[in-house]
């Protein structure tokens, strides 16, 4: 190792070299997309903003539907460059 920390070219903020995530945030395909494509900040914000998510549209876990709901608003607040237009929740749009 040489000292130096990971980088990413952040797909929110636009930061090109922003510090990377030490490690994969969730499972699966989703984990390891974030993990290349979205800075530590950035994903800091996120689970701010998850909890408001959570809060607002009271999701419940027991309803499979929940994490489809809250997955949904991840990739809208994190990739908002894919987003479709107008289709974007009001929660998770880039200020």
């Amino acid at each position: 190792m040489d000292g130096t920390a990971a980088t990413v070219h952040c797909a929110r903020c636009g930061r090109s070299e922003a510090p990377a995530l030490p490690r994969q945030p969730l499972p699966g395909k989703l984990g390891a997309e974030v993990r290349e494509r979205v800075c530590l900040d950035c994903w800091n914000e996120w689970q701010k903003m998850e909890v408001m998510v959570i809060n607002e549209l009271r999701l419940n876990f027991m309803d499979p539907v929940a994490q489809e709901t809250l997955t949904k608003h991840m990739k809208e607040f994190l990739f908002p460059a894919e987003a479709k237009p107008g289709e974007g929740s009001p929660l998770t749009q880039v200020k």
